[in-house]
C-alpha cells in the first residue's frame, strides 16, 4: 500500500499548467482523487498555493459534483475570491450547496467588490442571511455596492480607499500610510476630501513619495483629477480607460462625495466581458450563457433567434417562387443564385461586425457616419468588380452559356453594395432606435443580401435571356 505522506509530496510536485496553458490532466486527476477519498491533507499540498485564478480554473475544470465537496475539504484555506473567476453558473451552483455560515466567513477577508460579486446573484434572502453575518462594517460596504445598478461603476468598485484632509503634509499622510492597519491590499493614490467626504482631488504615490515631508497635501492634489459617478455605466467608465490610460479612478455619489475606487483589475474584467456579450449577441447567443449550462437552458436561450431566422429564411426564399418559370427553363439559373446570396452574406457580415464593434466602443459617430458609410460602399464595389469577374469566368466555364458570366457578374456587383449598405446602415439605424444592434442586426442583414442577390440575379437573367 502506498503511504499517504507519499502521495501527498508526489501530487504537491506535479506542475499545475501545460505548456500551452491548460490544467496538466495529471493534475487534475489527482485533485480529483484527493476529493474523492475526502482526504483534505493531499488536497491542500496541490492546490493551498495556487493563484486565485488558476484555482477558478481548477474548479471549472472538475466534475459538478466534486465542486462543493473541494470547497468543503479545502476549510479554511479555500481562497473564496477564486469564485469572482469562474463561471456564473458554476459559482451559483457551488454557493447552492455551501452553508450561509462558511460563505460568510469566506467573504470577510475579500475586498468589497469581489465579496459583492460572489453573492450579488443569490436570491435576496440568502444575501440577507449572509450579510446578517459579516461585521457592520464589513455589511454596510457590501450593502452599498449591491445598491447600485447591474453594470455601473458603483456595482464594480471597491469601497476600500485612502482619503486625507486637505490640512495634513506630506509627512502627515505618510505617517498614516506606515500606523494605519487596516490599508487596501493595493492603491495607486490618496484622495483628498473635506469634512463633508466631498472629493476634492487626488495625489499619486508617485508624486507623495517624491515631495518633502513639510509640503501641504492641498498644493500637492490634483483638483482636476478625473472621476466617474457611480451610477455611471460601466462600459463607459471602461473606455475612459482605454482612453486616458488611467490605473485608477475616484467614483463619486450625486453629491459629489467619495464613495469608492475603480482600479484597472476590474476594468479589464469589464472589458473582456463587455466584448464577449458583443461576440455572442452577433451569433444570436445570450451573453450569459456558459459552458457549464444545461443542455435545456442552452437549447431555450437560443431558439429564439433561431426562430426569427427560420423567418428570414422564408421570406428570402418566397423569391426564387417569382421566377420559377425562369428557374425552369434555365437550370443554371438554380445552381448559381445561391453563390451571389452567399457572397452578399459573408460581405455584410464583415461590413456589420466592423459597425456594431465601432459603435460598442464609440469610434462611429454621427460625426463620421457619413464618412464611413461612403468608404464601406466603395470596398463593396471593388470587391464586387473582382468578384463580378471571377464568378463571372467561372459561370462561363462551367456551363457555356453566353451571357451567363455577365449576369452574375452584374448580380455580384449589385449584392455586395447592398451588402456594404445593410451591413453599416442597419446596425445605425438600430442604434438610433435604442435597440442593441449586435444583438438585432445580424437577421436583417443577412436577409437584405439574400432578397437582393436572388432577386438581382434572377431578374437581370430573365431580362437578358428573354425567359418568363
Amino acid at each position: 500500500m502506498v503511504d499517504q505522506a507519499d502521495m501527498t509530496r508526489t501530487a504537491a510536485a506535479v506542475v499545475f499548467r501545460d505548456d500551452d496553458g491548460g490544467i496538466r490532466p495529471e493534475f487534475l486527476d489527482l485533485v480529483q482523487q484527493a476529493i474523492e477519498r475526502n482526504d483534505p491533507a493531499s488536497l491542500r499540498a496541490q492546490v493551498s498555493d495556487l493563484h486565485e485564478a488558476d484555482t477558478g480554473d481548477l474548479i471549472e475544470a472538475l466534475d459538478a459534483e466534486l465542486r462543493p465537496r473541494f470547497v468543503e475539504l479545502m476549510g479554511g484555506e479555500f481562497d473564496f475570491a477564486a469564485l469572482t473567476e469562474v463561471d456564473d453558473t458554476v459559482r451559483e451552483e457551488i454557493l447552492e450547496e455551501v452553508p450561509a455560515k462558511v460563505i460568510a466567513e469566506g467573504v470577510r477577508d475579500l475586498d468589497s467588490d469581489d465579496a459583492a460579486h460572489i453573492i450579488e446573484d443569490l436570491p435576496e434572502q440568502e444575501q440577507a442571511e449572509i450579510l446578517k453575518q459579516l461585521p457592520p462594517s464589513e455589511r454596510g460596504a457590501v450593502e452599498r455596492i449591491l445598491h447600485y445598478p447591474e453594470d455601473s461603476a458603483g456595482r464594480r468598485m471597491q469601497t476600500e480607499f485612502i482619503a486625507v484632509p486637505p490640512s495634513w503634509t506630506v509627512g502627515d499622510a505618510i505617517d498614516h500610510l506606515r500606523e494605519t492597519a487596516e490599508l487596501p491590499d493595493r492603491f495607486f493614490e490618496l484622495y483628498v476630501v473635506d469634512e463633508g467626504r466631498k472629493l476634492l482631488g487626488a495625489v499619486g504615490l508617485d508624486r507623495l513619495l517624491r515631495t518633502k515631508r513639510p509640503v501641504p497635501i492641498a498644493d500637492l492634489m490634483d483638483p482636476d483629477r478625473r472621476r466617474v459617478r457611480a451610477t455611471d455605466d460601466q462600459e463607459a467608465v471602461a473606455r475612459m480607460f482605454e482612453r486616458y490610460n488611467l490605473v485608477a479612478v475616484p467614483v463619486i455619489d450625486d453629491g459629489e462625495r467619495l464613495v469608492g475606487v475603480l482600479s484597472h483589475d476590474a476594468i479589464v474584467d469589464v472589458i473582456e466581458e463587455e466584448a464577449e456579450e458583443d461576440i455572442r449577441a452577433l451569433g444570436g447567443v445570450s451573453a450569459w450563457e456558459g459552458l457549464a449550462d444545461s443542455v435545456w437552458t442552452i437549447a431555450r436561450s437560443r431558439f429564439n433567434w433561431l426562430l426569427i431566422n427560420l423567418a428570414t429564411a422564408f421570406l428570402a426564399s418566397s423569391v426564387l417562387g417569382l421566377f420559377e418559370g425562369s428557374l425552369e427553363k434555365m437550370v443554371a439559373l438554380a445552381v448559381l443564385a445561391p453563390i451571389v446570396a452567399s457572397q452578399g452574406g459573408n460581405a455584410t457580415t464583415q461590413t456589420m461586425t466592423v459597425a456594431v464593434r465601432a459603435l460598442a466602443t464609440s469610434e462611429l459617430t454621427d460625426a463620421n457616419a457619413l464618412r464611413v458609410i461612403v468608404r464601406e460602399l466603395l470596398v463593396g464595389l471593388v470587391n464586387g468588380l473582382a468578384f463580378a469577374v471571377i464568378t463571372g469566368v467561372a459561370a462561363w466555364a462551367w456551363f457555356r452559356v453566353p451571357g451567363l458570366g455577365i449576369v452574375i457578374g452584374l448580380a455580384m456587383i449589385c449584392n455586395l453594395l447592398a451588402a456594404a449598405l445593410g451591413g453599416i446602415l442597419i446596425p445605425l439605424a438600430l442604434n438610433r432606435l435604442k435597440f442593441d444592434p449586435a444583438v438585432a442586426s445580424s437577421p436583417f442583414v443577412t436577409t437584405v443580401t439574400d432578397v437582393v442577390g436572388f432577386f438581382a440575379f434572377l431578374t437581370i437573367a430573365t431580362l437578358w435571356f428573354g425567359l418568363k
